[in-house]
């Protein structure tokens, strides 16, 4: 590698690494923020918080590098051309094709690396966040008994206090309701004073009560009438068990099958198995209305009824009057059971084509999003070149916004692929394909050294050059260099 190359490169590494890491963390934080309802309350582990956080990260890669290496590649040039290295190189007879060969080799090599992070890396981040995430939702929440409420976090309990001491053990007026028998309000405990105390593993809950009464309904027995009993103590302890709040995985296999948790080849595979499924609805249709019609089954799945010479109007008026009655209900019955089996069949064959859709997509977005590293790049090299700003000013407003136009070109091919208005295909590459004429024509323009964004002196003459603006719009204290 030349000095001229090497100098590009060791250039472009640290904007690159630091714009990727801070628009994944954006991404994260984003992530965050939209379950952070599912997060609150649940005496999660930390451990388990920054597993949650590691693994989403991890699935976030594909959207956080095509930034990444959009933002740096303008920040890197447009620092060289704002500090007239650029401008010394192409004096010098370097072309910008042959000085953004190593941002340009930097882009192949990223979006190969892209490409198998996506295909090995993203699956199992996706399988373990997934599950994760699943049984943080399912998780309930951490038992917080308050003043004045009845709390029911229990099963089968209700419990009220009406006052907390400072030290969160002490509490005072205490009920407790228990509806573990199924028959309501019939067993009941009220004290004065108690205590909260959890045991060491947190299985269970001990509320010592003390200065207290119990107030119990026994159920009758041998037709024999109920009996009330009332108990008083000086203490009693009640034991709660708290297994049902400790937090538990699940099988992650149950997941397995889902499309964001496969790599290209099971995707393949899967799509097959979903092209024979909806093969065999088909069969099972034609097979079903074979006993009723006669049909020719054709290759594209269309069906053709083959009817006879004589209208139906003449058969049923050949029938005896005394069955047509009969005969038209049987008819009218078998005609619902043929019309819902088609219906349910139809609708079976829509699902398996909307799953396969889902599975093409992930397909093609593997594909997409590692290529689009290697355009981005390229892009950005021109961009900055026109711009002629480094640091993070100019450089970010304009790679949000044509990340912005990447991104929602990105969801909205999604959603019309997943819709089936338009083939998979197109929808996973329309980003691209709308940023690729736009990509060819700021290279051209960078090419030429032609400015697309005006600076604040052309801005200013500009404005005052024109003449349907009245004169006072124009003072001369503002446009003192050009008011002559």
């Amino acid at each position: 590698m030349k000095k001229i190359d090497w100098l590009i490169f060791r250039s472009f590494v640290p904007p690159f690494i630091a714009t990727f890491f801070i628009t994944l963390f954006v991404f994260l934080m984003q992530f965050v923020w939209k379950y952070i309802d599912d997060l609150a309350g649940k005496d999660l582990e930390l451990f388990v918080v920054a597993k949650l956080l590691f693994y989403t990260s991890a699935s976030l890669v594909p959207l956080s590098l095509p930034l990444a290496c959009l933002l740096a590649s303008i920040m890197t040039m447009g620092n060289l051309a704002e500090h007239q290295e650029l401008t010394a190189f192409k004096s010098s007879g370097v072309s910008l094709f042959r000085f953004m060969r190593s941002i340009v080799y930097a882009g192949f090599a990223l979006s190969a690396c892209a490409f198998i992070f996506n295909n090995y890396i993203i699956p199992v981040a996706n399988l373990k966040s997934g599950t994760l995430l699943y049984d943080i939702q399912n998780n309930k929440p951490s038992l917080s008994i308050k003043e004045g409420k009845f709390n029911n976090g229990i099963d089968g309990y209700s419990i009220k206090i009406a006052k907390k001491d400072m030290d969160g053990k002490t509490i005072h007026d205490v009920m407790i309701y228990d509806h573990t028998s199924g028959r309501g309000d019939d067993n009941i405990i009220v004290a004065k004073q108690g205590e909260l105390v959890t045991t060491a593993d947190k299985r269970f809950l001990i509320i010592t009560l003390k200065d207290g009464s119990h107030y119990q309904d026994v159920a009758p027995k041998n037709n024999q009438a109920s009996e009330f009993v009332r108990s008083d103590f000086k203490e009693y302890k009640k034991y709660f068990d708290l297994s049902g709040f400790k937090f538990e995985r699940t099988n992650e296999n149950l997941f397995k099958n889902h499309y964001q948790m496969m790599n290209i080849r099971q995707l393949m595979n899967q799509t097959d198995t979903l092209l024979k499924q909806r093969m065999g609805y088909y069969s099972f249709l034609h097979n079903y209305l074979k006993r009723y019609y006669n049909l020719n089954f054709l290759p594209d799945t269309n069906l053709k009824v083959v009817t006879t010479a004589h209208p139906i109007s003449n058969f049923y008026e050949s029938l005896p009057k005394k069955n047509r009655t009969k005969i038209a209900e049987q008819a009218f019955t078998l005609a619902q059971d043929v019309r819902s089996n088609i219906i349910s069949t139809t609708r079976d064959v829509g699902y398996s084509k909307e799953n396969m859709a889902r599975f093409d997509i992930e397909i093609q977005h593997k594909f997409s999003y590692s290529f689009a590293c290697l355009m981005l790049i390229i892009m950005g090299g021109a961009l900055g070149a026109i711009i002629r700003k480094g640091g993070l000013g100019l450089p970010l407003v304009v790679a949000v916004s044509f990340f912005v136009v990447f991104h929602v070109s990105n969801m909205t091919g999604q959603k019309f692929a997943e819709g089936m208005k338009i083939p998979v295909w197109l929808g996973c590459w329309m980003p691209l394909i709308v940023l690729f004429p736009v990509a060819l024509w700021v290279v051209d323009k960078a090419r030429q050294d032609a400015l697309i964004f005006l600076s604040r002196d052309s801005i200013i003459h500009k404005f005052y050059t024109i003449k349907w603006i009245p004169k006072f719009m124009k003072p001369k204290f503002i446009f003192k260099n050009y008011y002559q």
